[in-house]
């Protein structure tokens, strides 16, 4: 299968491929210009972006929306005329003033997920930036696409699928997860997902016809290799979405040691976890998430006010404590957040490596 370039709107990568933003400090700079350089879009993770900051602690908006700036400055050295983006969590507190500060830099393209951006068109105004919601199942592609054209006359520019086998919070509940078979790793495992896919791309093509224009779609979530990737092309998806690959890259920004974590990890280590605010996600078994899953109430920092949803007296744990903690290399410490099949990682590889050995030929 041929591969074409990926075009949203006036801006095309040539190589459809996006990097999946990975927080905390997983993809910065580094690792989403490397991927810019080889023709995909390379996505900087703002999530407590600002963790190295000296005044993190106590003012944590102003050490991000600096960092936003510095990082995206570092990958835009790395790749001059490649696409990079952001990925910027709904979930986030100051969420608008984080989507302002990544327009002010220069972003190419927002990617918005962990809840609907609802209204991300009316916080980007007039600026030309891509905006790309993620979306997981019909229903929510339908809310999103109904919403925009209702209020605002216009749709995404490119629309994000995350399927259940991708890492971190996922956009499924545990019955969901169920039935798309997502702790499973057999190849017919995808089948009952790939019939939601073709739902979600129905819709597509629906509000396309309706409001004249073309929505591209990028599927990810377990992409590993070219088989899973020319199985998503097939589907109908104009790109793929890949995180999990990218961590295990000498480009990645996360330290040798969270590399080190994947490489060692086995099949069975890779588990559905809660998150602190309720919400499954998918990581590494560790000494901490262990601790964690036998009902240790482990001790954190004073609130960084990450998300909405987090009640500080009431979390198990602090997840931005558990993130920086991996993004450091302190494992034993960590919520090492993965994809479905982190455990095949075998070596370090280059970004170049990693992307061609996703892509078919290029046209």
């Amino acid at each position: 299968m041929n591969v074409h370039p990926l075009k949203i709107g006036n801006i095309e990568a040539g190589v459809p491929v996006i990097q999946g933003g990975m927080g905390v400090g997983i993809s910065l700079g580094n690792l989403a210009g490397a991927v810019a350089k080889e023709g995909g879009i390379g996505v900087i993770s703002a999530a407590q972006i600002g963790f190295r900051e000296p005044d993190f602690d106590t003012d944590t908006e102003a050490a991000n929306l600096r960092a936003i700036g510095k990082e995206y400055r570092k990958a835009r050295e790395i790749a001059p005329k490649g696409i990079i983006g952001f990925n910027l969590m709904v979930a986030m507190r100051h969420y608008e003033e984080y989507v302002r500060a990544a327009i002010d830099a220069g972003t190419d393209i927002i990617i918005s997920g962990a809840g609907l951006p609802m209204d991300l068109p009316k916080i980007a105004g007039d600026s030309e930036v891509k905006l790309a919601p993620i979306v997981s199942t019909e229903k929510s592609a339908k809310v999103i696409l109904r919403y925009w054209g209702k209020k605002y006359s216009r749709m995404p520019d490119l629309l994000v699928i995350e399927g259940p086998k991708a890492g971190g919070h996922l956009g499924f509940t545990r019955e969901q997860l169920k039935e798309y078979r997502a702790e499973e790793h057999d190849a017919d495992c995808n089948a009952v997902y790939d019939a939601e896919v073709r739902r979600i791309l129905d819709t597509v093509k629906q509000y396309e016809e309706q409001y004249h224009c073309k929505i591209p779609a990028a599927l990810g979530g377990g992409i590993e290799n070219r088989q899973q990737a020319e199985h998503a092309f097939a589907l109908g998806a104009d790109a793929v979405q890949v995180a999990t690959r990218f961590v295990t890259t000498w480009e990645c920004d996360a330290d040798i040691r969270y590399k080190e974590a994947y490489l060692k990890a086995g099949e069975e280590d890779i588990a559905i976890v809660k998150s602190p605010v309720g919400m499954p996600g998918r990581a590494i078994m560790n000494p901490f998430m262990r601790r964690v899953m036998a009902g240790e109430q482990i001790p954190h920092s004073p609130c960084h006010r990450c998300l909405h949803s987090c009640s500080p007296a009431e979390i198990p744990y602090c997840i931005t404590d558990a993130l920086i903690h991996a993004a450091k290399g302190e494992v034993d410490d960590a919520l090492l957040f993965c994809g479905a099949y982190a455990y095949k990682a075998e070596h370090l590889e280059t970004v170049k490596e990693v992307i061609d050995s996703l892509m078919a030929e290029r046209v």
